[in-house]
């Protein structure tokens, strides 16, 4: 057996698992793709987009940075709750929330349920006062102020005490939807003792909320003698099924610290972003086609494999973005497009190494491995100084700016892999058949000696 033999059959294996290998990532990219769908960001699907400001209060005189992050916190949880994917909320200046809601077409309803204070107030009705009955045909109760406080004693019980709230179907044919509360155990005692009070009375305990009578409900002294206990309470009335998924969102998420204005609302319609997918896609797709025949016709073979390695680049990538739920925005694509020069560029210093390699005599396959070790180093500085720039913009950045950030910080990665992996098992591929090895294929008019 010659003594190279095993060296041989041992590469052949090294190469054939790096083949496996690929054909198992580009099969999973594939599924990738397929399965999992595109999340689009406010400027291709459409969508509101919103600036609130934050007002002081009798109580909140000063709007401080502190006040500004509860605010947040609270709008975040409302959103979450309305069920709007891949929203940007963040704090800009001093005292103004920006808000993007991307594929919301009804921003009235948005800023309803992100502008209500969402004040919770549970009042018994005092003895000797009428019951308040709804208006016949708004079914509201119309009281003033005034009236109110003169119906109702104040407040014992609020949304402070309250854990969670919940939607509640319809249970009937002419039942209407509703919101369940279900109270801490402060609140559960409170409720219980309040209850237990006005059970058998024909009094009411008014739920309220903003100042707004939403419900007036009696209790039954023959069910409930000792009040209702276990700290779970519900707001029926005539809600339809938005009315009540968006009173639970406001009361789950709590009450807003400071009251907010909607200083600016911008709607971006769906049209504009599928214009600005289809100029972005072309510009992508003729970058690509340039970029594949510049490297077709400069460096001929490699050329004609790093044109293939980009193409898994690209699939990969998008796959990377679809997984991790990355949100493409327009900035974003153009970090993605950008990328690809970056992945082309590997390949050149590498390419430039194997014809200084040929030139100095060298054979082609030893040439194409020297190439690919010495621009290595080359390789890891340019991409480690572009992901510190990638770092830096998106620790400091705003939302788009972040997602530029992001897809070219992928972008980087993937081509790291399919330079160093993708290109070079295909050229290796291709030398272990030796009409392959000719330096005029490899664009170097010499023998290789």
């Amino acid at each position: 057996m010659p003594s190279g033999y095993g060296k041989r059959a041992g590469g052949m294996n090294k190469l054939a698992g790096r083949i496996i290998g690929i054909l198992l990532v580009v099969s999973a990219a594939i599924y990738i793709v397929v399965v999992r769908p595109v999340q689009l960001g406010l400027d291709l699907q459409g969508g509101t987009q919103l600036t609130l400001q934050a007002q002081p209060t009798e109580r909140v005189t000063e709007i401080t940075p502190q006040v500004m992050l509860g605010l947040e916190a609270v709008l975040e949880q409302r959103i979450n709750g309305f069920g709007v994917s891949e929203t940007v909320i963040q704090i800009s200046g001093d005292d103004r929330l920006f808000i993007q809601l991307p594929g919301v077409d009804d921003p009235d309803r948005a800023i309803d349920v992100l502008q209500d204070t969402a004040q919770l107030e549970f009042r018994v009705q005092k003895v000797g006062e009428r019951r308040p009955l709804p208006d016949p045909e708004t079914n509201e109760y119309l009281l003033t102020p005034e009236e109110v406080d003169t119906i109702f004693a104040p407040a014992q019980l609020t949304g402070a005490q309250l854990n969670s709230a919940a939607t509640l179907a319809p249970q009937g044919r002419n039942e209407s939807w509703g919101v369940e509360l279900r109270f801490n155990s402060e609140g559960a005692t409170t409720f219980a003792d309040l209850t237990r009070e006005i059970a058998g009375t024909g009094r009411t305990i008014g739920i309220f909320l903003d100042g707004q009578l939403l419900s007036a409900p009696v209790v039954r002294g023959d069910t409930n003698p000792n009040g209702i206990i276990g700290g779970v309470a519900s707001i029926t009335g005539q809600f339809d099924v938005n009315e009540a998924r968006d009173l639970t969102v406001k009361l789950e998420a709590g009450a807003l610290p400071v009251p907010v204005e909607v200083i600016e609302n911008r709607t971006v319609g769906a049209t504009l972003g599928a214009a600005s997918v289809k100029r972005s896609l072309i510009a992508g797709l003729g970058g690509l086609v340039l970029t594949f025949g510049y490297m077709l016709v400069y460096y001929r073979v490699p050329g004609l494999m790093a044109s293939t390695a980009l193409v898994i680049y690209a699939l990969i990538t998008f796959a990377v973005f679809q997984l991790f739920g990355v949100t493409l925005t327009l900035p974003g694509i153009a970090g993605f497009i950008l990328s690809i020069g970056i992945a082309v560029d590997a390949n050149v210093l590498i390419f430039e190494r194997t014809r200084e390699e040929l030139r100095s005599g060298k054979s082609v396959y030893k040439s194409v491995e020297e190439g690919f070790s010495r621009a290595l180093a080359s390789i890891l500085d340019s991409n480690v100084t572009t992901l510190l720039a990638c770092l830096v913009l998106f620790w400091l950045g705003t939302g788009l700016v972040k997602g530029f950030a992001l897809t070219l910080a992928v972008g980087i990665l993937v081509s790291f892999f399919t330079a160093l992996t993708c290109t070079r098992t295909f050229l290796l591929i291709l030398l272990s058949n030796s009409s392959w090895r000719k330096s005029e294929l490899f664009g170097v008019k010499q023998t290789p000696a």
